[in-house]
């Protein structure tokens, strides 16, 4: 007999992603809420100033978090993956969504509305709490981020969210390991705060090093340690994005 799949509730989530949080019966109860659907690359999941009566569970998905900018442009916030949720504030608060979500794969997300919602936090209150620290977690790293800003080198802190995104998606391959996540060159600027041209040089002279390798929206890390000396990240330091693990 062949090998069954693993199921979603007994798979391992990444690390600081709620389902990653929650015991396996609770996990069990949350992945029965809502109404899962797919979705592809390029589909927006929640849009920018729309009501929020519902949160999205990405089951299958990587995802990035936009927000619009006053010249017109999208900057991007955030990457959330499998295991994570998404707009689960505007959810519990009634509020206009904050920010754009839109997949960069192709996957699966359960829609959870705030009436499905509710009364599964009132009957697992553990749920609450892990939610609550998720939050806090993303908080955390929203503060550390803009600490890199103020603190480090554009350079830097393309190196920096190189090394994270690596470590967060990033799969084996032949020369090294894909950092994972599809990224024009100019939402990897906006995710390091950083001019295009800056991180243009920066990637050169990373690949001048041989350090990595890059394609169309394709990144590959050939030398980790050399290039976490590039980020000033200390090796072993693990204290990586909610949801961009």
């Amino acid at each position: 007999m062949g090998s069954q799949p693993l199921r979603l509730t007994d798979r391992r989530w990444p690390a600081g992603t709620l389902l990653s949080c929650l015991e396996p019966e609770v996990r069990a109860d949350f992945l029965d809420l809502g109404t899962t659907i797919p979705v592809r690359p390029g589909d927006h999941i929640l849009r920018e100033g729309e009501p929020g009566d519902h949160m999205v569970l990405l089951r299958e998905a990587v995802v990035k978090v936009t927000v619009s900018v006053a010249d017109g442009r999208q900057a991007l916030m955030a990457i959330r993956v499998s295991g994570d949720v998404v707009g689960e504030i505007s959810a519990l608060n009634g509020t206009l969504r904050s920010a754009t979500v839109t997949s960069c794969s192709t996957g699966s997300v359960s829609v959870i509305y705030r009436r499905d919602w509710y009364p599964f936090l009132n009957r697992r209150p553990g749920a609450a709490l892990a939610l609550a620290r998720a939050t806090a977690a993303r908080f955390r790293w929203a503060n550390r981020r803009r600490l890199d800003f103020t603190s480090y080198p554009a350079k830097v802190r393309v190196a920096r969210i190189l090394v994270e995104l690596a470590i967060a998606h990033g799969q084996p391959v032949e020369t090294g390991r894909s950092v994972g996540v599809t990224l024009t060159q100019q939402e990897l600027a906006s995710l390091c705060a950083a001019a295009e041209p800056t991180v243009e040089k920066a990637l050169r002279e990373l690949r001048e090093a041989d350090v990595l390798r890059t394609g169309y929206r394709h990144i590959v890390v050939h030398d980790m340690p050399t290039l976490r000396r590039f980020a000033r990240m200390p090796s072993g330091n693990h204290q990586w994005a909610p949801g961009v693990h």
